[in-house]
């Protein structure tokens, strides 16, 4: 009698849930354990700052540290990728929600965050169910450094009035309107704030850069609670963060009020939290580990998004600074996210009061050091040694984010890869070669497609017309994978278009899929009656048929 563990249905339900664990072994425990304790005292300060970024409540960001990160670690196929909320995608939350008309900043979290979390995940989930999860990916880096710049600059200069002593957060608002609200908080900056929030960046950035492996934002966190327990901020005028609840999140319904102005956001947001996912997951890739596959994680932040929004999550994505703190701590599985999962909840359950006496300066100091370091000067100056083009791309989506807002530089973004992609595809790339004194061979040097049929068809015309005493061309195939009722319509054009000219024209190297699909048609089927179909280019010269080149 069989093993049932070795049943396929066994080992399929394995393989779905959990597969980090395919394979653990002991000694990993340890690793995981540590990381996701060391994850955990970085990434929950994190999410609860980037909350405010939303100007939601600070559990908002607490609950995605709970939830999402369960579900992916159960779906997920990326050993150390931590998911939570992200900078980019707590601010494009943040401009979704103002740009709908919804109103937060108060002590409970708007039912239209569950809406919008949920239509995340939605948009996810058909995204995998049509297995577009290498098409999200063409968006190319130079559009991706464009939008972090704009979120960057944006963020940044919208936490100034808290880190001068105001509670407004114009993030939502765009970059100008922080400005402007940065420029009205100065004349009542209080002094207290600013040196709290000065101390505060200071501590962030020297950490970061001579104690890395040191949790700094829980450093600094909890220096602000025991000041502030201590009675010393109070009194100086000192804002200190609204009440968090003691608990866990409840299930709670969307709001269908203003779903329809929430869905060009929500779709936004998914963009970016699949790229955000993908490239973190490969970026933190190591050697022998398992490949990234595109339509898993796809799936498995559609699946975080959706069962995240029934209970008050933030929209959910991998992040890089946060699954950096967990490899570089030794995770070696999901088992790591686990543990950060689970000190969430004890936060939840036990230090609700605790977390109250969170300076608001202090948080608006975590995102305003998280953002800053999205305006990578490096990958700027780097990208501008390479490609001037890839610069300016990098630069005009820049812009857009900053004076249109960052859902329109999001939306730009995707349209400027589009066009390249376009561009890309509408390049003519074929090379024309005498083989004998009346024979060229036409080399297709890439594939054919709507945007390049006929541009190459008229190329290969006008190289062929310089030739003098042609009498067969071969048209070598060979690099073609599919083909289109377009692209065979050209082949069949081109073909009559020699022949009025009295040259023969000759079909070699087709894939067997290619001649398939030709072989559906008249014209094709009467090429192969006439033995013009070969299935090299030297048989082709020769003119020594071997079959109908689907061999």
């Amino acid at each position: 009698m069989s093993d049932p563990s070795t049943r396929p249905a066994v080992r399929a339900f394995r393989a779905a849930l959990f597969p980090t664990l395919a394979g653990y072994r002991r000694e990993w425990l340890r690793r995981d354990l540590l990381a996701g304790a060391t994850a955990g005292a970085v990434v929950i300060p994190q999410a609860m700052a980037y909350a405010t970024i939303a100007d939601l409540p600070v559990q908002a960001g607490l609950y995605t540290c709970m939830v999402p990160m369960l579900v992916y670690a159960a779906l997920g196929g990326s050993r150390a990728m931590s998911v939570s909320t992200t900078s980019t995608i707590a601010t494009l939350t943040a401009t979704t929600l103002v740009s709908a008309g919804v109103t937060a900043g108060s002590d409970d979290i708007p039912r239209d965050l569950i809406t919008l979390t949920l239509l995340v995940g939605l948009i996810l989930l058909i995204a995998r169910l049509l297995r577009l999860g290498g098409l999200v990916e063409v968006i190319n880096r130079p559009t991706i450094i464009g939008i972090q710049i704009g979120v960057g600059a944006t963020v940044a200069v919208g936490q100034l009035p808290k880190l001068l002593g105001e509670r407004g957060d114009p993030t939502g608002e765009g970059f100008f309107a922080g400005v402007e609200a940065a420029v009205v908080a100065l004349p009542q900056a209080n002094p207290a704030t600013i040196m709290l929030s000065a101390a505060s960046i200071a501590v962030l950035l020297l950490m970061k850069r001579f104690l890395p492996r040191v949790p700094a934002p829980l450093i600094v966190v909890a220096g602000g609670i025991v000041l502030a327990a201590a009675g010393v901020l109070q009194p100086a005028g000192v804002e200190l963060i609204a009440p968090v609840p003691q608990g866990l999140p409840v299930p709670a319904l969307p709001s269908l009020e203003h779903i329809g102005a929430l869905l060009p956001g929500a779709l936004a947001i998914a963009v970016m939290a699949f790229l955000e996912s993908a490239a973190v997951a490969r970026g933190i890739r190591k050697p022998g580990e398992p490949p990234v596959d595109s339509n898993r994680e796809l799936f498995a932040t559609a699946a975080a998004n959706i069962v995240g929004s029934a209970f008050s999550t933030l929209p959910a994505a991998g992040g890089f600074s946060q699954s950096a703190v967990n490899q570089n701590a030794g995770a070696r599985s999901q088992v790591a996210a686990l543990v950060t999962v689970a000190l969430a909840v004890l936060v939840g359950l036990f230090l609700g009061p605790v977390l109250s006496l969170l300076p608001q300066a202090t948080l608006a100091s975590l995102v305003f050091v998280a953002v800053i370091g999205l305006i990578d000067v490096r990958a700027i100056v780097l990208v501008w040694r390479i490609s001037k083009r890839d610069f300016w791309i990098a630069l005009t989506t820049a812009v857009i984010g900053l004076v249109a807002g960052l859902l329109v530089a999001v939306a730009a973004g995707v349209l400027i890869t589009l066009l390249l992609v376009l561009l890309a595809l509408s390049k003519v790339r074929l090379q024309v070669d005498r083989r004998t004194p009346d024979t060229a061979v036409v080399t297709l040097g890439g594939g054919l497609f709507t945007a390049n049929a006929e541009a190459t068809e008229r190329a290969a015309l006008d190289r062929l017309r310089e030739e003098e005493g042609i009498r067969v061309v071969v048209l070598d195939a060979a690099v073609l994978n599919d083909v289109s009722v377009t692209v065979i319509e050209t082949f069949q054009d081109l073909d009559r278009e020699l022949a009025e000219a009295g040259v023969s024209l000759r079909l070699a190297g087709l894939e067997p899929a290619v001649a398939e699909v030709l072989g559906r048609t008249r014209w094709f089927r009467g090429l192969v009656a006439e033995q013009r179909v070969f299935r090299t280019v030297d048989d082709a010269v020769a003119g020594e048929t071997a079959g109908d080149g689907r061999g």
